[in-house]
């Protein structure tokens, strides 16, 4: 019979199919349960952005038609005003913004302790005046954390010309009952460029154009030796028993500082670390419109004798105050993303000398006007979008540093002896970093902090990767004027905190209106100079920026983990190059 044998037959080959597909399945179950252990952002990116547009598009009409953002802006800026770290309005701020979040829909809004600061301080009245040969009113503000002239005080004015430490022998004696002018008198030129620019197609494809010499430093040996420098002035100032100082504005970009405009700020200081108690100035400190530095400074120089009169009332509310971040969140929903977290943010401290309003209160509001849109329109995220306001930012980036450090992760400074003299914020990374488990769980930051003007675009931070994903996503916001994407590195602001720690991190390319010109860090720093549209339009990109992060499959791709530890070794002269060197000794760049 044929029967038997041709069941045989088709048992021999169905064992012979099933056995490699059993096998197949194993090998692919395999495979999916290590790429479960595998965070999404080290898997391939798909090639095309899968993106909701009609989300886009509504978005789009809650942002820019039904905008809130000035609202919050006059809450913030005229309600509360200026909010220096450690003060009782900045205290005042991070309960507002709180309590704004709360009441927009957010959940787990709440205020972190980053930990202690310094002194709290307040400016309460400051004015400056010429008493004789004649009488002027000057415009003046006092430097941070200036002691109080305990009322009105009345001195002889003189000029210090200090360049290096040997003279100040030729004041010794000299000072007592004094108010002191210090500084150069720099040369005010003519405002011949608008002080209010947008950046054209020239200027924005220098910055999307990557940089082939590194970027110069800030914290160079010579900012360090002027800082000691300021110190030791200060220390010779009280030992004289000097009445007050006077110290000259700086200039802004365009000749930005003249006009009754005065930058305000630490770099203005007789200290930079002038908020701890250890290093408080320890006499009246005033910053002045330079016109008026410049009539007096011209009077001392041909032996007219001047009478100045000031009262600097300043409040001090505690040695030891702490800082406090605000945070807030819009929950994932997706069971197996919500977890994960994409973060946005901007600081909310600011200088004393006005309301803080493009420094960093537009930053700030934008956030706020973000978190805002998305509730407004009930989106359900798969991740989680939470909100960071920071402070301590001015004074070294304080607040994202401490939250980054109790959240994801640190790097540990330098312990080289030339380093342990500085604060540990400004000292070099060390490594190697020192991570947390939410360090895999978090997909990127976004940060707004370079004034009031639209976005144009992003800093990728080196991280080329993202290129083609933020290509995408700008796409259909080009009308919207968002065009450029760099490679650049770009710094000074709190997404360098997560950056430091293997976390993609971005900065948005704003127009710079009269950012560096007029209002950073100075006493023009106020409300009428936000533009309302512009605050609109970043508000509704960042959201869309936000959401589509919130939304993808994958978490976005990430730059090599920082290695600072290896730094010095990879800087290193290269050994054995030159063809015929001997050996020096001493001499590391020689053969061995």
């Amino acid at each position: 019979m044929q029967y038997p044998k041709l069941l045989v037959c088709t048992l021999t080959l169905l064992i012979c199919f099933v056995l490699p597909l059993s096998a197949a399945e194993k090998t692919k179950s395999k495979s999916n349960s290590s790429d479960a252990n595998t965070p999404s952002y080290e898997l391939p990116q798909p090639a095309k952005e899968n993106l909701d547009l009609s989300m886009y598009e509504q978005i789009r009409i809650e942002g820019l038609t039904h905008s809130h953002v000035m609202e919050y802006a006059s809450g913030l800026m005229d309600g509360i005003g200026p909010r220096l770290t450690g003060s009782p309005n900045l205290k005042r701020a991070n309960e507002w913004t709180r309590d704004q979040l709360a009441a927009m829909g957010c959940s787990n809004a709440h205020l972190e302790d980053w930990g202690e600061f310094g002194m709290g301080w307040q400016q309460l009245n400051t004015w400056t005046r010429m008493a004789a040969p004649d009488t002027a009113v000057f415009i003046t503000q006092a430097a941070p954390w200036s002691p109080s002239s305990n009322g009105a005080i009345s001195g002889q004015a003189i000029w210090m010309d200090v360049k290096k430490e040997e003279d100040l022998d030729k004041y010794k004696g000299k000072l007592a009952g004094k108010v002191v002018l210090l500084g150069e008198m720099r040369e005010v030129k003519p405002v011949e460029k608008p002080l209010f620019e947008r950046e054209d197609e020239k200027e924005l494809a220098k910055i999307v154009e990557h940089p082939l010499t590194p970027e110069p430093e800030y914290f160079t040996p010579e900012l360090m030796k002027s800082i000691e420098m300021r110190q030791k002035i200060s220390k010779f100032l009280a030992e004289e028993h000097a009445l007050a100082v006077i110290l000259p504005s700086r200039d802004g970009r365009n000749n930005g500082g003249s006009g009754g405009t005065i930058f305000v700020d630490s770099s203005r200081g007789l200290g930079w670390f002038s908020y701890q108690r250890e290093h408080i100035q320890p006499v009246p400190v005033v910053i002045a419109a330079i016109e008026n530095y410049g009539r007096v400074y011209r009077l001392l120089k041909t032996n007219v004798p001047v009478t100045i009169e000031m009262n600097v009332d300043v409040k001090f509310t505690g040695d030891h105050e702490h800082g406090f971040d605000t945070i807030a969140e819009i929950p994932g929903t997706d069971p197996k993303l919500k977890d994960e977290v994409v973060m946005l943010g901007g600081h909310l401290d600011s200088w004393a000398s006005a309301t803080g309003a493009t420094d960093n209160g537009a930053g700030t509001v934008v956030a706020m006007e973000v978190m805002r849109i998305l509730n407004a329109l009930q989106v359900k995220p798969r991740r989680t979008i939470r909100i960071g306001l920071w402070t301590g930012e001015e004074q070294g980036l304080f607040g994202s540093i401490g939250y980054v450090k109790q959240h994801f992760g640190f790097v540990p400074p330098s312990t080289a002896p030339d380093q342990v003299k500085l604060p540990e914020w400004m000292r070099k990374p060390a490594g190697p970093i020192e991570l947390k488990p939410d360090q895999q769980k978090i997909s990127g930051y976004f940060n707004v902090d370079n004034g009031s003007g639209k976005i144009l675009g992003v800093y990728l931070q080196e991280n080329v990767a993202e290129a083609p994903i933020f290509s995408q996503w700008i796409e259909p916001l080009k009308d919207l004027g968002v065009t450029a994407i760099t490679v650049r590195n770009t710094g000074g602001t709190d997404h360098e905190s997560f950056d430091n720690v293997g976390i993609p991190g971005f900065q948005f390319i704003q127009d710079r209106l009269d950012y560096s010109s007029r209002t950073h860090h100075s006493n023009m720093d106020t409300y009428e100079r936000l533009q309302a549209g512009d605050l609109a339009q970043a508000a509704t990109v960042e959201a869309i920026f936000v959401y589509n992060t919130a939304m993808r499959d994958q978490m976005l791709p990430r730059k090599p983990l920082p290695h600072p530890e290896l730094e010095e070794q990879r800087k290193a002269p290269l050994k054995n190059l030159m063809p015929g060197a001997i050996e020096v000794e001493g001499n590391t760049n020689t053969k061995e």
